[in-house]
């Protein structure tokens, strides 16, 4: 019984408070609504009135209107469900296969299982090391006794060790396990999240590409029909051969694009490829870019807690943690450390009656061991420690000024992008008509080709521009994904 009561004694004491201090990451910093580009009143008042002119127009040059501000909300339906904004199934396809196939993120997965055995191996010191011993052997004993004594003995015992976390010391080992293995799991969301935005953001230049092939093939075939009137003209004697030659001079361009094209989209083809963790070859396309540039409606203000999912500010918050944690690992170090050791088996001389009633052997022991003089060891590392936490809080912190950068970066990006692409449809809209005035002055000899060729010219740059900027766009509704850690929902 008094075994029993002092065993109960230490037991009562493990649930005391563990050493060390803890966490406070601080408010959450404050929302950011209503947080829009600056740009300046009579320029905003531009773009807005080119916004509300181009609504109603053709499909082929519609642009895309203002939309009401609006709040972003945390999505909780996955990495996919923002993709709807961009109404392109053949990319939301695209990110499944990815996300399934991919090896960095099969790294990050392993990674992840690792630290989940990590910490399942710092939990076990909780709790009592049970082992199982037989030996066989032969003494002599020269003590107490003369001629020495000679015995064989057998002896089968299970064996029982137990540190008491008597001051939290086990437990603050367990927390900084537990507090690294989220972490990891923060690295592995990270590696989804880039995968997804990089998966998107090719898929988005190929279809760049795509658009930039098809004006190239286009203008190649105008201007080619543009030479041929010229050389009917020039037989007929109502042009000069210098015409002609400028004519032919101008088909060169758009052909050599048509080939710089074709073999960029062959490279980023097999780039998207191998983010799908698949052999080079062909990917499969959704709509074109000016549809899905339709589709895409995104909020002009943010709450700044949505920053707070990031995978690097829950890393930094999570190692942090651990490294705090560990402050209470070192202070254990440095007290007493109890725990309890015993046998409970039998012995005989020989394996007849090893498991009968008369062979039962059993020990139980408490012990303690004070740490007195190490040289400073346990003190440096206590110290250590705290110099560790101070510097998971300063990366915390950095970590959360960097995420409200990027997302307000992010945000404006998707704003001034926008009226960039009003202005610049707006641009291709009235060089078209520029262009086709041209061509029907230059057929009734009104106008020179000089006028035919500066119009063509300034529609082809325009074009282009016209497709980058439409990927741009789309591309900083990416970014904006990523700088939020997440999708969104109106």
């Amino acid at each position: 019984m008094p075994n029993l009561r002092l065993t109960s004694t230490l037991l009562l004491l493990t649930a005391a408070c563990a050493v060390g201090p803890t966490i406070d990451p601080g408010p959450a910093p404050a929302p950011l609504t209503q947080r829009s580009a600056p740009t300046g009143a009579p320029a905003r008042a531009f773009f807005d009135s080119l916004a509300a002119a181009r609504q109603g127009q053709p499909a082929e040059s519609a642009g895309v209107a203002r939309t009401p501000d609006a709040e972003l909300t945390l999505d909780a339906t996955g990495d996919l469900a923002w993709l709807t904004v961009l109404n392109d199934p053949a990319l939301v396809e695209l990110v499944r296969t990815a996300v399934a196939n991919n090896r960095e993120l099969r790294v990050a997965v392993a990674r992840v299982r690792e630290y989940r055995a990590q910490l399942g191996v710092a939990r076990a010191d909780l709790f009592p090391q049970l082992s199982a011993s037989g030996t066989a052997s032969t003494n002599q004993s020269i003590f107490g006794a003369f001629p020495p004594q000679q015995f064989d003995a057998v002896r089968i015992t299970a064996d029982l060790s137990w540190e008491l976390d008597f001051w939290g010391k086990l437990r603050r080992q367990g927390q900084a396990a537990r507090f690294d293995y989220a972490a990891r799991e923060s690295d592995q969301r990270a590696t989804v999240l880039s995968l997804v935005s990089d998966v998107a953001t090719a898929y988005l230049e190929l279809r760049e590409l795509d658009e930039d092939q098809r004006i190239a093939e286009e203008t190649l075939a105008s201007r080619r029909a543009t030479l041929s009137l010229a050389e009917q003209r020039f037989a007929q004697g109502l042009i000069s051969e210098l015409d002609v030659r400028q004519f032919e001079a101008e088909v060169a361009d758009p052909a050599g694009r048509v080939a710089e094209f074709s073999r960029r989209r062959v490279q980023k083809e097999n780039q998207l490829r191998l983010l799908l963790g698949e052999d080079p070859g062909a990917i499969t396309r959704g709509g074109p870019l000016a549809s899905v540039v339709q589709a895409v409606t995104v909020p002009d203000s943010i709450p700044s807690t949505l920053i707070m999912r990031r995978p690097d500010v829950r890393r930094a918050e999570q190692e942090w943690a651990a490294a705090t944690a560990r402050i209470g690992v070192a202070i254990g170090n440095r007290l007493p450390r109890v725990s309890l050791t015993g046998q409970y088996g039998t012995q005989r001389p020989d394996f007849s009656g090893l498991f009968g009633s008369q062979a039962e052997v059993y020990t139980l022991q408490g012990g303690i061991s004070i740490p007195l003089f190490t040289g400073g060891r346990l003190v440096n590392q206590e110290r250590a420690a705290r110099a560790r936490a101070e510097q998971g809080q300063a990366r915390y912190e950095q970590a959360v000024l960097s995420a409200l950068r990027e997302a307000n970066d992010a945000l404006v990006g998707v704003r001034t992008t926008r009226d960039q692409l009003v202005a610049q449809e707006t641009q291709v809209r009235a060089l078209r008509r520029a262009t086709a005035l041209a061509g029907r002055r230059y057929e009734s000899g009104v106008s020179s080709y000089l006028e035919v060729l500066d119009a063509q010219r300034g529609l082809f740059t325009a074009e282009l521009a016209l497709a980058a900027v439409q990927r741009l766009y789309l591309g900083s509704t990416v970014q904006l994904y990523k700088a939020l850690g997440g999708g969104w929902t109106e």
